[in-house]
């Protein structure tokens, strides 16, 4: 070890001693009473030492004053080199910085947001464009000139064999159009099962609407079939009462609004009464001499009808 690094490492005395250089000039930048204690020092090299001060900031807990001084050399006053404010080792960070790419979470893009995609994302993979289509005189572009003249004979003017290029109907390029397939780029089996996943999570079996359901999407009239790959295993809600409605949804997703989930049943028919409530049986007064309840006498009868005196 060299006698310049041994030198470097041991703090100057002139500069260690200027705590008050350091204090005024920490609390000249910073507002009045943030600066606190004087917490250390260390040699940033021959003459040239570092003061720290406590910080007293709401916000920046853990964070110091550093100020460092300086002399010449063979001078005896201490000059003022900076003031910065550091972190200390248990100091309060912000989060490392993500680049806002990465920080989009689905639901953050608003009216008028632009979400550009990199040219190799992994979701995407090319489409079919045009540029790879071949020339008008390929056994291909020959065969779509002759069906293009057996089904329309008006396309052009002339036979497609003397055309300088292929037809714009029979060619590849138009059948692509019209079945929506030209795209510069289109899903990659990446991205169809990171979205697959993605709405696995949302609308799947694993739900807690799922698990509670009384049967699944996929015997649902109200589930609206999708094409392509992922319509073997996703379909879109179309019940407005539905959780999901206007979402994708797997096939075996499932709530309470399946359109065979309970089946209205049909009003109970009330009992026939037992008792006749509207009817009114008449009671007479006397007992019927055919009775049997009461011996027929004549004479009680004969007194009954002239009463007694």
């Amino acid at each position: 070890m060299s006698a310049a690094t041994t030198r470097s490492r041991t703090p100057d005395r002139l500069c260690a001693e200027a705590v008050d250089l350091a204090r005024a000039a920490a609390e000249e930048a910073a507002a009045p009473g943030v600066v606190g204690e004087h917490t250390g020092l260390v040699s940033e090299g021959d003459r040239v030492v570092t003061h720290f001060f406590e910080c007293k900031e709401m916000g920046y807990r853990g964070w110091r004053w550093a100020v460092t001084v300086a002399r010449a050399s063979r001078a005896k006053i201490v000059t003022l080199d900076e003031v910065v404010l550091l972190p200390g080792p248990d100091a309060l960070l912000a989060p490392e910085w993500v680049p806002w790419s990465e920080r989009l979470r689905p639901g953050d893009m608003g009216p008028g947001d632009l979400l550009p995609t990199d040219a190799d994302d992994l979701r995407l993979e090319p489409g079919f464009s045009g540029e790879d289509e071949p020339p008008p005189n390929s056994p291909v572009s020959d065969d779509m000139a002759e069906l293009v003249e057996a089904e329309d004979a008006e396309v052009a003017g002339g036979a497609p064999a003397k055309l300088p290029i292929a037809p714009r109907r029979g060619s590849i390029a138009a059948v692509a159009e019209e079945l929506g397939l030209r795209r510069a780029r289109v899903l990659s089996r990446y991205g169809l099962h990171t979205a697959a996943d993605r709405w696995e999570e949302g609308f799947g079996a694993k739900t807690a609407m799922a698990q509670a359901a009384p049967a699944s999407c996929v015997s649902c009239g109200f589930l609206v079939p999708i094409g392509g790959s992922l319509g073997q295993a996703f379909g879109v809600c179309a019940n407005e009462f539905a959780p999901a409605d206007g979402r994708v949804v797997s096939l075996t997703y499932g709530c309470g609004g399946h359109s065979e989930a309970a089946v209205m049943p049909k009003p109970p028919q009330p009992a026939p009464p037992r008792l006749d409530e509207t009817r009114v049986d008449p009671f007479p007064l006397r007992p019927s001499p055919d009775s049997g309840s009461v011996p027929v006498d004549a004479d009680a009868e004969a007194e009954a009808d002239l009463g007694h005196s």
